[in-house]
């Protein structure tokens, strides 16, 4: 995959079509910029600071918004909280609507009939193929993002981790995580 799309970028820079330089700048952007980490953050600020997890579970956007994660895409927000007794998971149902300023590019399995199909009749077995295994008291909620409202799973703060920094916290954090497709690392898992 890597050759081809280099192979496609040479093409296409050698007819014109794209510049290099505005590429290069595109793709520090969704490495720097918007992306996983950015959502990691808000979790981590959720995780250690109360009042900002109930900004958070009120009015999601602004909440957002105000650790500088804002744009197209993450206009509308909604955040759930996981925790032992609901355990949530997104999907969109119509096509691939995801929150680019906190997750970045949606993987190609978000985007996939088979995941958009199965994660609202067979929640449990979708996750189980990810490696999740929950409760079978823990209920599943799945929520269906759309191009009006997206959605943005807090997951549950894993144990022993009382004290611990942001920095520390959003290391804990994953973009699946944030789907609710996976679980946040547990301390002193590689990451």
């Amino acid at each position: 995959m890597d050759l081809r799309v280099r192979a496609l970028e040479t093409v296409l820079t050698q007819k014109g079509y794209i510049d290099p330089a505005a590429l290069d700048v595109l793709i520090d952007t969704y490495q720097t910029r918007i992306g996983p980490r950015n959502g990691a953050r808000v979790v981590a600020r959720a995780w250690s600071d109360p009042a900002f997890a109930d900004w958070l579970a009120q009015d999601a956007t602004a909440a957002i918004a105000s650790l500088g994660f804002t744009g197209r895409q993450g206009e509308h927000m909604v955040a759930v909280f996981n925790d032992q007794e609901q355990h949530h998971m997104v999907v969109c149902t119509l096509c691939s609507c995801y929150p680019w300023p906190v997750l970045g590019l949606p993987p190609t399995w978000y985007k996939s009939a088979p995941y958009r199909s199965r994660a609202v009749r067979d929640p449990r077995g979708v996750l189980a193929e990810f490696g999740v295994q929950l409760p079978a008291a823990t209920a599943i909620r799945v929520w269906d993002s759309t191009a009006e409202l997206r959605y943005l799973v807090i997951p549950r703060r894993p144990e022993g981790t009382e004290g611990w920094s942001e920095d520390a916290l959003a290391d804990l954090v994953t973009r699946d995580s944030m789907i609710g497709t996976g679980l946040a690392r547990q301390p002193g898992s590689a990451a």
